[in-house]
């Protein structure tokens, strides 16, 4: 049975979602999305990926600051939905606005509930060293991220998964279980499970001064780190006066009595530095003003940059 659905979310994640919606049997009444913000060089309003997917067919968008004004809420309650799903819109829902759809609000999370809550689960889950996430379709409640689950689908975390390369994968399974879990609420079949709140970790919002390295850490917490924040915020060190992007590394088994922070070894295989525990292999950095390129690159390149003994620096 076909649903009237609204829709609400904000980044590419999101619109991935839309589009998957727009796709299926059930109809798009409605289109929420955050206000469009400025961006690029010139500081131009730019409409949210999920505004884009939905004018690009006609559907209307509504873009509250935030559901504090009745006025808002009455418009969406006018709508009269079947279910309203969200994914990523950035914006807390009042119980009025969770309410109004004949079935409640519908979540789509990018982790396994209750494991992480909050704003940024898929850097979280890498940064903490977990094995295995996936998607979460949640009936939203008042709480953060703490309602039932309705059901869930799961993926390793690889070895050399990034917070990108992990994003995309998420991204791709999303959509499958949402229109699975639509059509349960068509048929009123859901099989509600409570979350255990002893479980759950807050999955707090990526902050850029983070993404600063500390050598004082192991290295196998550093590693985790840039592929986490890969490509957001993005990992960085401090050579001089020079910012260097940290893309990919790993540690190796390295022994070595040198301070944090001191490049061990150069080699086209990578530069070695050593951590609190252990040592880091950095195989791919982006150099201010450049692309990514490998540290082979590098050497070719720029031989003088990296030399054994230098300091990277932990704070600015």
């Amino acid at each position: 049975m076909a649903l009237r659905v609204l829709f609400a979310g904000t980044p590419e994640f999101a619109a991935i979602h839309l589009q998957a919606l727009i796709n299926s049997e059930h109809e798009v009444i409605g289109v929420y999305t955050q206000p469009d913000r400025p961006a690029g060089r010139g500081k131009k309003l730019q409409p949210s990926p999920v505004k884009q997917v939905a004018l690009e067919h006609g559907l209307e968008v509504f873009q509250p600051l935030n559901f504090k004004d009745p006025a808002d809420v009455e418009q969406l309650k006018s709508l009269n939905a079947d279910v309203m799903v969200v994914v990523a819109y950035g914006l807390i829902l009042p119980q009025s606005v969770l309410d109004a759809p004949k079935y409640g609000c519908l979540n789509v999370h990018a982790s396994l509930l209750p494991r992480w809550r909050g704003a940024a689960p898929i850097q979280r889950c890498i940064e903490a060293g977990d094995k295995m996430t996936g998607i979460t379709i949640m009936q939203m409640d008042k709480g953060l991220d703490t309602g039932d689950m309705l059901s869930k689908v799961t993926t390793g975390i690889l070895a050399d998964d990034t917070g990108g390369s992990l994003h995309d994968r998420l991204a791709e399974m999303g959509p499958g279980a949402l229109l699975n879990t639509l059509a349960q609420v068509a048929t009123q079949t859901l099989a509600p499970e409570k979350q255990n709140d002893a479980l759950a970790n807050y999955a707090h919002k990526l902050l850029k001064e983070e993404a600063l390295i500390n050598w004082q850490q192991p290295a196998d917490e550093i590693a985790l780190r840039v592929r986490a924040f890969n490509p957001f915020p993005m990992a960085f060190t401090l050579l001089g006066d020079e910012r260097i992007r940290v893309l990919m590394a790993e540690p190796v088994e390295k022994a070595t009595h040198l301070l944090p922070g001191t490049i061990a070894n150069v080699s086209p295989q990578g530069l070695e530095v050593a951590c609190g525990e252990g040592t880091l292999r950095i195989t791919q950095v982006q150099l201010p003003g450049k692309k990514a390129m490998s540290i082979a690159d590098v050497i070719n390149g720029q031989p003088q940059l990296f030399q054994p003994n230098h300091m990277l620096a932990s704070s600015l």
